[in-house]
């Protein structure tokens, strides 16, 4: 009686873990290892399918290969398959708060097979501590910012607000820092190419930047506008392409649902 119960609990366990093929113990030591991970460059993940490394000595030949100033030996570095916008977000945060400096922002075409593009965020830093700890702010904002992020299965919307860009908005879309700074995003880029006409109707905003499929998205099926100004417009700016863009997008699907709560 007592090794079928056992039994019965092991079975259970197993479909917990989804070890229905014969590699039981690596699939449990990865679990394991994104819970607990031992390395001391390891600083956590987050949503969005993001982690969170640093390193406290760059190889001196890597160091030259990837152009980083002489002064900055230690690194921070963010990477997330699904998102852009939340984690330049969160670590235009980081930078305000620490002693570093934004490296490298790259989008990589990714979202897991989505419509959109993934992110690689490096910071800088001549303390290991304080490029661990831009680490540590971006992944703790990345909840926040990935509020008013929408999906459902035919594609995503995501909308970012800032009353003052700092360095992360300027490097990856030339936001004047220290202004008003709004993010529109919608995939596919058919409904990115209509709220981003909303948006800059609906309020007295500065256009940055626009990047289409072609041009700035790693080729991704995505629109996106960056818009600057007075802090009231901006805002306005954003809303008023986030009701469009739920409502378009849920044509295609499901009601677009956020996994946090919306910030703006």
């Amino acid at each position: 009686m007592q090794e079928k119960l056992m039994e019965k609990i092991m079975e259970e366990v197993m479909k917990k873990l989804d070890t229905s093929d014969e590699n039981i113990e690596e699939k449990i030591d990865s679990k394991m290892c994104k819970k607990n991970c031992e390395l001391t460059e390891f600083v956590g993940t987050a949503i969005g399918d993001t982690i969170g490394l640093v390193i406290a000595n760059v190889d001196y030949n890597l160091h030259e290969f990837m152009k980083l100033d002489k002064k900055y030996r230690s690194i921070g570095i963010v990477g997330g398959r699904t998102g852009a916008g939340p984690q330049i977000m969160a670590a235009d945060e980081a930078v305000k708060a620490t002693n570093t400096e934004i490296i490298t922002i790259e989008l990589p075409r990714d979202t897991k097979g989505g419509a959109g593009h993934g992110s690689l965020i490096i910071f800088g830093a001549e303390d290991v501590s304080d490029a661990r700890r831009a680490v540590e702010v971006t992944l703790k904002e990345l909840d926040r910012t990935f509020g008013d992020v929408y999906g459902n299965e035919a594609g995503h919307l995501e909308f970012q607000y800032t009353a003052r860009a700092s360095y992360a908005c300027e490097k990856a879309f030339g936001a004047p820092v220290g202004k008003s700074f709004g993010l529109i995003v919608g995939a596919p880029a058919a409904i990115g190419v209509l709220i981003a006409d909303v948006a800059v109707k609906a309020a007295n905003v500065d256009i940055i930047a626009y990047s289409s499929p072609a041009e700035g998205t790693s080729f991704s099926n995505e629109v996106i506008l960056a818009v600057s100004g007075d802090s009231g417009a901006v805002r306005q700016s954003v809303i008023a392409a986030r009701e469009v863009g739920i409502k378009l997008l849920s044509t295609l699907g499901e009601e677009p649902k956020t996994d946090t709560t919306p910030y703006i």
